[in-house]
């Protein structure tokens, strides 16, 4: 009888396991239709410098050497990679490896939550693990670099330091590490899909998780009201989905930086303001380059405007039907789709969506250029 009851169970696992190769195999093929550029890209020009932001090597828990970084970098055509090992607290120099720009950075694991630091000039001064995440924030203020909370509402590692959290500069706003977290929990309708895809088309399957929820949003307009911050995309990545797959799939972009100069020092400072300004660009290249993307209406250099102004989204050149524009807080899209009022005070985001292939044979409408916020300011008798 155990024996009959071990065969019974071996057969029901056995018939699991090809139930679910079966199904893994069904978005394997579906993803080999799934084409990429959605919007075709521009055949003329060097483009935007572009990078990637929040990467982790062996020097913490990355899967993948600082050689084997830039190397994939340099494979999906990025000309910077910010570096973000988990307190690695050394104050190292910038670097170009592969023909790409490696800038230091650190991801500190306070008790409050993650932070991550980079364009420091000095030494972090009494920085360690797991301390007052506000303390954190500040050291990385007196070391004068950009403090930008990672993954801040993410289940697993969510930031709790509500003062720090108003200081800080930047705010990750969508995380690959968060996506891929969420579809670990939930293994059936979206890492199993995404899975699948990866053995035919690997970037769609990075795409498939590309899943944004309201809380990230809803609490950078929130921190927005106080004063104007970075927003930006963070690869977070681990070498799991694949370097190269997640840099193809996602870039940080820099519209106001024409070129990296040949001295690794120079390049780096231009990278750290680009960054720093709130004037980059996070595009989920997978759908498109961004060249040609601006929120005009907006005063030079400025993340500020005032109730009752209208922007005006220029899209690139490039992009058709199957884009539209997405307003999300104290803004209003007018009939037109492409200018949008500013109707109270408070922050808006605006950012360009794209209809994208789906799980299976269809479509879905993902995220493709996402600018930082702009903060809405009470209109004044002189304005």
């Amino acid at each position: 009888m155990p024996s009959e009851l071990a065969g019974k169970l071996l057969r029901a696992l056995l018939g699991l396991v090809l139930l679910v190769l079966g199904i893994a195999g069904f978005f394997t093929l579906a993803a080999s239709y799934a084409d990429y550029p959605v919007v075709p890209s521009p055949t003329e020009g060097p483009g935007w410098v572009r990078g990637a932001f929040h990467v982790h090597t062996t020097r913490s828990d990355g899967r993948g050497t600082v050689e084997e970084v830039a190397a994939a970098a340099n494979a999906a055509g990025l000309h910077f990679v910010v570096l973000t090992d988990h307190n690695d607290f050394a104050l190292r120099e910038p670097t170009f490896l592969d023909g790409v720009l490696l800038v230091p950075g650190v991801e500190i694991s306070t008790a409050h939550g993650h932070l991550v630091a980079f364009g420091m000039q000095r030494p972090l001064e009494g920085v360690r693990p797991w301390m007052d995440g506000g303390e954190a924030e500040a050291a990385v203020g007196q070391a004068g670099g950009v403090s930008v909370l990672a993954h801040p509402v993410q289940a697993r590692n969510p930031w709790r330091h509500e003062e720090a959290a108003r200081r800080a500069d930047g705010f990750e706003l969508y995380s690959a590490d968060t996506f891929f977290r969420d579809a670990l929990r939930h293994p059936l309708s979206r890492l199993l899909p995404a899975v699948g895809a990866s053995f035919s088309n690997p970037v769609h399957g990075v795409m498939l998780l590309v899943e944004p929820g309201p809380e990230p949003m809803a609490r950078l307009l929130e921190l927005e009201r106080e004063k104007p911050r970075v927003a930006l995309c963070s690869h977070d990545a681990h070498g799991l989905p694949r370097y190269e797959d997640v840099f193809r799939a996602l870039a940080v972009y820099l519209p106001d930086v024409p070129e990296l100069p040949g001295d690794a020092r120079a390049a780096a400072e231009r990278v750290v303001k680009g960054l720093a300004s709130g004037g980059a660009v996070c595009a989920f290249r997978a759908l498109g380059e961004p060249e040609g993307f601006a929120l005009e209406g907006l005063s030079t250099g400025s993340r500020e405007a005032h109730v009752g102004d209208v922007l005006t989204v220029r899209l690139p050149p490039q992009a058709g039907e199957q884009v539209r524009v997405e307003v999300r807080g104290a803004g209003r899209l007018r009939p037109d789709g492409r200018t949008v009022e500013l109707v109270e005070e408070g922050a808006v985001q605006v950012e360009a969506w794209v209809r994208a292939p789906g799980s299976f044979f269809g479509t879905q409408w993902r995220p493709w250029l996402v600018p930082s916020p702009i903060r809405i300011l009470r209109k004044t008798e002189s304005h």
